[in-house]
């Protein structure tokens, strides 16, 4: 079961790199108090997500930060070496970069997405969703194939 607008995140630990390699995050230190946007996307370095999806975000990311949003946050189901490398090579300097790499916070959320007949696994939905301290505010999950319900230009008309 999907979680929904007005549900809590459920607690759990994600990974970013920090100056000594990759580090423990946990939801509640990202979303505690601040206003976030976190999208997903299926795979770092897709092309998908490395053409639209990420570049999206980049060049908005000041107009969304204008909009009262802390922090915009992009994770995957990788580690958190390629989403280093991922964030570095799209100039998502702006953004946190979440590796996701057992997929047990996508899981948790329950944006699980079958990606087997890619030779991908298990990875996540393409998703991004509004949450204020905490709590979910909007989710918008895409219905199939294609960037519109989760892109950086229509999570920005919710704000």
């Amino acid at each position: 079961m999907s979680i929904k607008a007005g549900d809590k995140i459920p607690a759990a630990t994600l990974k970013i790199m920090g100056s000594e390699g990759p580090e423990d995050i946990t939801t509640e230190a990202i979303f505690s108090g601040k206003t976030v946007l976190l999208f997903a996307v299926p795979g770092a370095f897709t092309p998908g997500c490395s053409v639209t999806h990420l570049p999206g975000y980049v060049v908005n990311a000041d107009k969304i930060k204008a909009k009262g949003v802390d922090t915009i946050a992009c994770m995957a189901v990788n580690d958190a070496f390629v989403m280093d490398a991922w964030g570095k090579s799209q100039n998502a300097e702006e953004l946190m970069m979440l590796g996701d790499g057992n997929g047990d916070f996508t899981k948790a959320l329950g944006l699980e997405l079958d990606g087997r007949g890619f030779g991908l696994g298990m990875r996540s939905q393409r998703f991004a969703m509004l949450v204020k301290d905490g709590t979910i505010t909007h989710l918008n999950v895409e219905p199939g194939p294609g960037i519109s319900e989760s892109s950086a230009e229509t999570m920005m008309k919710l704000l």
